[in-house]
């Protein structure tokens, strides 16, 4: 199965609405956004995602009931621990900020930093998309991740 993986979309709607129709064309079935979706104008764009998705809060959300309401729930305080696909999957957006629980997880998806990375530590995929919205870095990424293998790639969009 195929996760899609987002962060930082901190309003760009273009870049958002390209994630959602890569992942859309790669036939993920749920994505999950690591925070700072940043206005609740940003959810119908989410909305178009023809699988489910969840996300977390971030550092710069604001409006935290509208966006609870217009995304039906579906982004929560982080961190979140979610299970899907057979795995353990943390949710979080500043992993500085993030207690790491003793119970070990599959996966770990966090974002804020702004830059993509991939890394393994112990058994445990960490995962960062980097930033969806550009406005950093001037590079737009999103990632996908393959649960059958845990094998995760970087895209630019």
């Amino acid at each position: 199965m195929k996760i899609g993986i987002i962060a930082d979309s901190h309003d760009n709607l273009d870049k958002l609405k390209k994630a959602v129709e890569i992942f859309n064309l790669n036939h993920v079935r749920l994505v999950l956004h690591a925070g700072d979706f940043i206005a609740p104008f940003t959810i119908p764009f989410m909305n178009v995602l023809k699988c489910q998705y969840l996300g977390v809060f971030g550092n710069n959300d604001a409006e935290i009931k509208i966006l609870k309401q217009k995304s039906k729930g579906r982004i929560k305080k982080s961190p979140l621990l979610v299970r899907k696909f057979g795995k353990e999957i943390l949710l979080c957006h500043d992993i500085q900020k993030t207690k790491l629980k003793k119970k070990k997880v599959d996966l770990v998806i966090f974002g804020h930093t702004h830059s993509p990375s991939i890394f393994q530590k112990d058994k445990t995929l960490f995962v960062n998309p980097g930033e969806c919205c550009g406005w950093l870095s001037t590079k737009s990424t999103i990632a996908i991740l393959e649960t059958s293998d845990m094998s995760c790639h970087i895209l630019r969009i």
